[in-house]
C-alpha cells in the first residue's frame, strides 16, 4: 500500500459524502453514473456540490493534450474550493499519467483506467493502484438510471486497432465485447425506468463481438435489439448510435438501419480523414472515403434525410496542403449537418508523436478553424431546412424545453408541463441563437 493511499484509509475510513467529476467520452459518462450508483447502495451520499464532499472522484480522459490540461485545472480548481477533502483521480490519464498525476500535491489517490471496477467498492482496496493482469473481461460496470435525460449504454470497450496517433489502446487496453444478453437487459431496465431515448457507446464498435463465443458483430447485436425491443417500443422510444467507423458501414448495416423501427435517423461517423495517404499514414487504411458516399446514397432510400456528424482530425504529422484540401473538398461533397474538429495532438506513446515531419501548431489549428467554418455553414444550413417540416420529435432534455430532435439538432420547445425525459411532437417555426424552436403538439402517436 502506498503512502498516499494508507493515509487516504485512515482520513477517509467514515465517508459518507462524495461527488464526481466526469471529463471526456460517453463512456466515461457511464462508468460515473455506474460508480455513482454503486456508492449509493452502499449508504453513501452524493453531495450536490464538490464543496460538500468529502471525497471527490474525478473520471479523467487523455485522448488530447488539452484534455489532460483541463484535469490538471479542475484538481486545482477543487483543491481550492474543498481544502479538506480527499481528491482520487481515475480513467484514461490516471493510466497513462500515473506517476505524474501522483506527484501532484492536490491529489491524494491515482487508480488507473483497468482498475476503476475496484473503485465499485468501498472503501477503496489496497490493491486498487495495481495494474491487473491482461486479458481481462468486460468491465462489471452496469447501471439502472442515469444523469442525463439520454441514457448511454455501453456495449464495447477499449480498441485493439492501433491507430498511430491514438492513445486509447494505452488507456484501456484491448478490445472487450459485452454479452448482448447483459445489454438487453439493461436497456429494458431504462426503458422501463422511463428513458425514451438510449444511446449504444462503444470505444470501437466495429469491433464489438469479436471476443464473444459465438461469432457476431455490431449490426447483429443491434438486429436482436430491434426485433425484442421494436414490438413494444418502437414510436415510444429511440435508439441512437454512438460513433461508428466508415468500415462498418457495408450491406448489413444497411439491411439493419433500413429496416429498424427504434434506430434515430443520425450517424455520427468517426472519418478523422478524406485522403487516401493520410488515412494510411494514420493506421487507418481498411476503408476509403468514397465508401462513406456510397453508402449514404444508398441509405437515402430508407431515410432521405438524416443527421450526419464526423470527427476530423486536422495537421497530421506530414499532412500537406493538398492532401487537406482532398478532406475539405470531400467535406462538402458529404451532407455534413454538424462536425468535431480536432487539431493534431501528439500523445505520448503513440507511433506519431515521434515522427520528424509535424506540422506547426499555428498551422494544424488554422487547417482545423476552416473545416469548423465549413461545418457551421453546414448546420446553419440543415437547421433551415428541418425548420420547414411539419413537424419532429424532440426528447426533452430539460424543464425549459431545450432538446435534441431524432436528426440531433437542439430544439427549444415551447408548451405547458414539459417534462425532462420525455418525447414530444414539436411544430418547428423557425431557428433561434443556433437552435430549432417551435411549439408542442402532443406526444408521439
Amino acid at each position: 500500500m502506498t503512502r498516499k493511499l494508507k493515509i487516504f484509509h485512515e482520513k477517509i475510513g467514515a465517508m459518507q459524502k462524495f461527488h464526481v467529476s466526469t471529463l471526456g467520452c460517453k463512456i466515461n459518462q457511464y462508468e460515473s453514473e455506474a460508480l455513482t450508483e454503486s456508492w449509493r447502495a452502499q449508504g453513501l451520499v452524493e453531495a450536490a456540490v464538490p464543496d460538500e464532499a468529502q471525497v471527490l472522484l474525478v473520471n479523467s480522459c487523455a485522448v488530447t493534450s488539452r484534455a489532460v490540461s483541463d484535469l490538471r485545472a479542475l484538481v486545482r480548481r477543487l483543491r481550492k474550493t474543498n481544502p479538506g477533502a480527499r481528491i482520487v483521480v481515475t480513467g484514461c490519464a490516471a493510466q497513462v499519467l500515473r506517476e505524474e498525476l501522483s506527484a501532484m500535491p492536490e491529489v491524494d489517490v491515482v487508480v488507473p483506467q483497468d482498475r476503476k471496477t475496484d473503485l465499485l467498492h468501498w472503501p477503496l482496496e489496497p490493491h486498487a493502484t495495481e495494474p491487473l493482469p491482461q486479458p481481462r473481461p468486460f468491465p462489471p460496470f452496469q447501471i439502472g438510471a442515469f444523469n442525463r435525460a439520454r441514457a448511454v449504454v455501453k456495449v464495447q470497450d477499449g480498441c485493439s486497432h492501433g491507430c498511430t496517433y491514438c492513445i486509447v489502446p494505452l488507456t484501456r487496453g484491448a478490445s472487450v465485447s459485452r454479452e448482448p444478453d447483459e445489454v438487453l437487459s439493461e436497456m429494458r431496465r431504462l426503458l422501463d425506468s422511463g428513458y425514451r431515448e438510449l444511446v449504444l457507446s462503444g470505444v470501437n464498435l466495429r469491433q464489438f463481438g469479436r471476443d464473444l463465443p459465438s461469432p457476431l458483430d455490431f449490426w447483429d447485436l443491434l438486429a436482436r435489439i430491434e426485433h425484442e425491443l421494436s414490438p413494444q417500443w418502437a414510436g415510444r422510444a429511440r435508439l441512437r448510435l454512438s460513433s461508428v467507423e466508415p468500415g462498418q458501414l457495408g450491406a448489413k448495416a444497411l439491411e439493419v438501419l433500413g429496416t429498424s423501427r427504434l434506430v434515430a435517423p443520425h450517424l455520427h461517423l468517426s472519418l478523422q480523414s478524406c485522403d487516401s495517404e493520410v488515412l494510411r499514414r494514420m493506421g487507418r487504411g481498411h476503408y476509403r472515403p468514397e465508401q462513406v458516399l456510397e453508402f449514404l446514397a444508398q441509405l437515402k432510400r430508407f431515410w432521405p434525410r438524416l443527421g450526419l456528424g464526423a470527427d476530423l482530425l486536422t495537421g497530421f504529422p506530414g499532412e500537406t496542403e493538398a492532401q487537406y484540401e482532398n478532406s475539405y473538398a470531400f467535406c462538402r461533397e458529404l451532407p455534413l449537418t454538424y462536425a468535431h474538429v480536432f487539431p493534431y495532438s501528439p500523445r505520448p506513446g503513440t507511433p506519431a508523436a515521434d515522427w520528424p515531419d509535424a506540422l506547426p501548431k499555428a498551422e494544424r489549428t488554422a487547417r482545423a478553424a476552416r473545416l469548423r467554418g465549413l461545418a457551421e455553414s453546414r448546420k446553419r444550413a440543415f437547421l433551415k431546412s428541418l425548420a420547414e417540416l411539419p413537424e419532429l420529435t424532440v426528447l426533452v432534455e430539460t424543464g425549459e424545453g431545450n432538446g435534441v430532435c431524432e436528426y440531433y439538432a437542439q430544439c427549444q420547445v415551447r408548451g405547458q408541463g414539459l417534462r425532462p425525459g420525455s418525447l414530444v411532437r414539436m411544430r418547428p417555426e423557425g431557428v433561434e441563437d443556433g437552435r430549432l424552436v417551435g411549439e408542442a403538439v402532443g406526444e408521439p402517436a
